[in-house]
């Protein structure tokens, strides 16, 4: 049994602790308000580019070609895993679902016969995944420096990824990351980004019966339209990622804070056992001492 000395000590220990990821919780919940705010604030323009590039795509017809981010190459033989996770931990099991939903889709692809690459985005992610996959990793971003600001991180991967594809490095794209539901629900998803899928529920343009005729060519808007379109998705994804973990770090240390309360009740109540038992037994050789004079 522990001395009342060692119980002081773990009690304060502990306590100690209670404090760290109280602290954390606060913090994160500061955090989510800012990054909430800004994935939502994203949602609009995201939407909106989305109709844009699913009325230009149907309106093109089936088989009318179009650039190559929205054709392919024409294969799915080396499929690229771009897989977002968090620089940091402490969040739970965010991390950890999104690095499980990447090893079940490289082992899917890998099952098919396919060639897999992955891009890491988060340090996380990373280390989960290089002592089973480090063999196809062929790039990092580094997002320690973000500081809310994830637009130039966006724009430098999308422009990789467009750089790659044309280079005929891969032939499919898909983005993995975390889909922020609510302050207790992030949903690990995959998204393709390359080839472009139209989004399949989207507002459609009543035209009335009319016919719209495109100057310059639905193709050559859908050219220059479909780049942005790529950094848009990956911004998104990257703020509702942003989201997620502090929601799932907030809540993590929520759970901290109350276990360490829990641990510190019984540690409180061990103490004041043992210290009873100290003095009733200290009592006990005073009065058989006090008999036997």
């Amino acid at each position: 049994m522990a001395s009342l000395k060692e119980l002081k000590n773990r009690i304060s220990s502990v306590k100690s602790t209670q404090k760290i990821t109280k602290a954390k919780q606060m913090v994160a919940a500061a955090k989510l308000r800012r990054a909430q705010e800004a994935a939502e604030a994203s949602k609009p323009y995201a939407s909106r580019m989305a109709n844009v590039v699913a009325n230009l795509t149907a309106s093109m017809g089936e088989g009318a070609g179009g650039p190559k981010l929205l054709a392919g190459s024409g294969d799915d033989k080396v499929h690229l895993l771009v897989v977002m996770t968090a620089e940091r931990g402490l969040c739970g099991g965010f991390n950890a679902n999104t690095a499980k939903a990447a090893r079940l889709k490289i082992q899917e692809l890998q099952g098919a016969g396919k060639t897999v690459k992955v891009i890491t985005v988060g340090k996380k992610g990373r280390e989960t995944l290089k002592g089973n996959f480090a063999d196809l990793f062929i790039d990092h971003v580094d997002m320690t420096e973000a500081k809310n600001n994830y637009t130039p991180f966006a724009l430098g991967l999308g422009h990789d990824l467009a750089r790659r594809f044309e280079a005929g490095e891969f032939d499919v794209a898909t983005l993995i990351f975390s889909e922020f539901k609510n302050v207790m629900t992030q949903t690990p998803v995959a998204k393709q980004l390359i080839p472009a899928e139209a989004p399949e529920e989207v507002e459609t343009v009543d035209l009335g019966g009319a016919i719209y005729t495109y100057e310059p060519s639905e193709g050559e808007i859908l050219e220059a339209l479909l780049p942005r379109y790529l950094n848009t998705q990956i911004l998104s994804a990257m703020l509702e990622n942003a989201a997620g973990e502090q929601a799932a770090s907030m809540t993590a240390m929520d759970n901290a804070t109350r276990n360490a309360g829990d641990m510190i009740d019984a540690l409180s109540l061990q103490y004041n056992r043992a210290r009873q038992a100290q003095i009733t037994k200290e009592l006990i050789e005073i009065i058989s001492g006090a008999e036997a004079l």
